[in-house]
């Protein structure tokens, strides 16, 4: 399989830089102490970070508003995914322990203050493609929720018609959530060549280290911008 962003949305967002990294054979049904124990250091850092600071405010996250601006979508009324999570960390809400797999992703997330999705490569037949929705392309959001039709020229996330993002990194879909029956995911990190791309670049490799660390496999790791703008999954 592959993933790939289509060169309509760089006409949009011609600074984007997304890594990626994939793998395949890990077993979800553990408990790993570590990556929990991680998680919530991230947090915790995090919390203090932030303190007495609007997030939405803050240098890392008012890039995403303004690429959700010249997407069409307005950032106060549906937030970027990782303004949403500094946000409830920074209001004391602190986040959840889910699953291993979560945790992972959730750990980095924080960590460098990037919204990194994670998608059941299972439930991808071919691709996960990023482009604008077109007819045809349903959602059905996360917990189960009536099935939704995203509005024309929305940037999602999609494969074969069942959009997996909604509104770019606004809301992830219920179909390929990470779960304990998962192995194989896929992990896309979005973020800007002229902004934030170090960090890109060290948030996946350390993902990838993490997964092979914790899980025993072998991860790959690429980027995409508007010159590469697909990457094959092994």
């Amino acid at each position: 399989m592959k993933f790939e962003i289509a060169k309509e949305v760089f006409e949009q967002l011609p600074n984007g830089y997304f890594g990626v990294v994939a793998v395949r054979g890990m077993d979800n049904t553990k408990e790993i102490p570590q990556l929990e124990a991680m998680l919530q250091e991230n947090i915790a850092v995090c919390a203090q970070d932030f303190a007495g600071i609007k997030v939405k405010n803050a240098d890392d996250i008012v890039p995403y508003r303004e690429a959700f601006k010249a997407m069409g979508i307005n950032p106060n009324r549906y937030m970027c995914s990782i303004e949403a999570l500094l946000d409830r960390i920074a209001k004391g809400k602190g986040f959840p322990h889910i699953n291993a797999i979560v945790d992972m992703g959730n750990a980095v997330s924080i960590r460098y203050h990037l919204p990194i999705g994670a998608h059941d490569m299972a439930t991808i037949a071919e691709a996960l493609t990023v482009r604008h929705a077109q007819e045809g392309d349903t959602f059905i959001p996360f917990g189960n929720g009536a099935l939704e039709t995203p509005e024309e020229g929305e940037v999602i996330y999609v494969s074969d018609g069942q959009v997996r993002t909604r509104r770019w990194t606004w809301r992830q879909s219920e179909i390929g959530k990470i779960t304990e029956d998962t192995t194989d995911v896929l992990f896309p990190i979005d973020g800007f060549t002229d902004l934030n791309r170090d960090k890109v670049e060290e948030a996946a490799k350390e993902l990838a280290a993490l997964a092979e660390q914790f899980f025993g496999v072998t991860a790959s790791v690429g980027f995409i911008d508007k010159d590469h703008r697909v990457f094959e999954v092994k």
